[in-house]
């Protein structure tokens, strides 16, 4: 499987306090989510693969903070962005946070961005950024 950076565009339909592991509870309002992340190394983008089956409650292990909300049973997993070979995940991240608001302290823990999870009340706010930030949607 080759290698890049991924958005994925989840869905939480109503609010809810989510534990995020060692970084404790956040209470997440409606609406859309975008965590953007790297998939260098061994297995590269079957990364993606897994958080799907987190998604579907298939995986219990929580490795990253957005295994804890793939895997609340509220949250849908809508959409995946791929840049196959491209390392821009914090680029990525950032165009994200300036579009929405940004989870301050998640999905950012080796680097010295903000944040690596985004929120926006609409759908279409995170996807446009999304769509013209990655080559393809998976």
């Amino acid at each position: 499987m080759p290698d890049g950076t991924y958005t994925l565009l989840l869905e939480l339909p109503a609010a809810a306090t989510v534990t995020f592991g060692a970084a404790g509870d956040y209470d997440l309002d409606a609406g859309w989510y975008a965590y953007t992340g790297s998939a260098f190394g061994p297995g590269g983008l079957s990364r993606v693969a897994r958080h799907r089956r987190v998604a579907r409650g298939e995986h219990d292990v929580r490795h990253w903070h957005v295994d804890y909300l793939t895997g609340h049973p509220d949250t849908d997993l809508d959409a995946v962005y791929v840049s196959e070979g491209e390392d821009r995940e914090c680029a990525v991240a950032r165009a994200l946070n300036e579009a929405g608001d940004a989870l301050a302290g998640l999905g950012a823990s080796d680097c010295d961005c903000e944040s690596h999870l985004a929120y926006a009340p609409a759908r279409a706010t995170l996807a446009a950024v999304a769509r013209s930030e990655h080559e393809t949607r998976r």
